[in-house]
């Protein structure tokens, strides 16, 4: 499935083209009004723009400008949004939320039913099928909502920041649930959470003030930023790797001891987060409390608001400028990157 896209909104200073390859997820982040809900609400026919052009698999699903007006009915679209807020019907069972898009797209109630039961247990969540949405908790009625959406056999699926609304429990675990389903799925995810971009997203848009301004392959955008916002939000150093009781170990073999913020699965993929201002940097390999030490070689030393940000490779520390000067940073000169345990946070992939 292919899918480009080319329109503008006059009216909310929107002006957008971008395209998604065959399996792509892509995270859109951006500030407040920067126009991420405008473009899926284009995306899923909720908004009409005043000009441009979309299509999936070369079937248009709009084009708009002078002398055309194609526009698709969003229910024939192909598209599933799935919100902040499950907005699950409240007077139907939970098979039966499932099982209203395949039944609004035509399968009888014994097809649409068995549908709705094989996204329910892609999601874990067969056994919730005979409940109502005011029986679920948020974590639930969202898993629910995954599954109505999936079921809808979409060719592209919206998701607009589908964490938001949960708590720190059950947030790790839908963010592993979309992991797996959105393996080879086409999908446009809107968030605010760098970790949501890093684990889910093959790339990364930004958008400010209703324009693209940087688009590239998510680990590149996060760790290499180069719009202001980007800069902002990809503060977080962030590594993968395997997931072992202590921690988590990198491919090339480095050990990070931090807290699991899920109950640790040996073996299973995870990531490493820690912010630059919890990086501490020495001359020689430190003692003393249990920390990480990793000996880096400097890359790159730049501004960051009153501090220098000391980039090693695919990590980053904070200094002051009296530190830097003090220490003698400047690329290719060999130092010790100290962090903690308790400052790095290990999740899931």
């Amino acid at each position: 499935m292919t899918f480009t896209l080319d329109a503008a909104v006059a009216a909310r200073g929107f002006d957008v083209s971008l395209s998604l390859g065959q399996g792509e997820t892509v995270a859109v982040l951006g500030p407040n009004g920067a126009g991420k809900s405008t473009l899926l609400s284009v995306v899923a026919g909720l908004l009409r723009p005043d000009a441009g052009r979309a299509a999936v698999d070369g079937r248009i699903l709009f084009e708009l400008g002078p002398g055309r007006n194609a526009w698709t009915a969003p229910h024939r679209r192909g598209t599933a949004l799935l919100a902040q807020e499950p907005l699950l019907f409240p007077h139907l069972t939970v098979l039966d939320n499932v099982a209203f898009g395949p039944r609004s797209a035509g399968a009888g109630r014994v097809q649409a039913r068995e549908t709705a039961r094989h996204w329910l247990a892609e999601v874990d969540a067969e056994d919730l099928a005979g409940r109502r949405p005011g029986e679920l908790s948020g974590g639930q009625a969202q898993r629910v909502a995954v599954a109505r959406a999936l079921a809808a056999d979409p060719q592209l699926l919206l998701l607009d920041e589908p964490m938001a609304a949960l708590d720190v429990h059950a947030a790790p675990l839908l963010r592993r649930l979309l992991k797996r389903v959105l393996a080879g799925r086409s999908a446009i995810i809107v968030t605010h959470d760098v970790l949501d971009a890093y684990m889910l997203a093959d790339r990364v848009i930004v958008l400010e003030e209703g324009r693209i301004t940087e688009d590239g392959p998510t680990r590149e955008v996060l760790q290499r930023p180069r719009s202001r916002f980007a800069a902002g939000l990809a503060g977080l150093n962030l590594v993968a790797g395997t997931i072992t009781p202590a921690g988590l170990r990198t491919a090339a073999g480095q050990e990070f001891a931090g807290r699991h913020e899920d109950p640790p699965v040996p073996g299973q993929g995870g990531v490493a987060a820690f912010p630059p201002s919890a990086v501490s940097v020495f001359l020689s390999e430190a003692h003393g409390s249990p920390r990480n030490s990793f000996p880096v070689t400097v890359t790159d030393l730049e501004p960051h608001g009153d501090q220098i940000r000391v980039r090693a490779g695919e990590l980053a520390a904070d200094v002051t400028p009296a530190a830097s000067a003090d220490l003698g940073l400047a690329p290719g000169v060999g130092v010790y990157f100290v962090v903690k345990a308790a400052a790095v946070s290990v999740y899931p992939a």
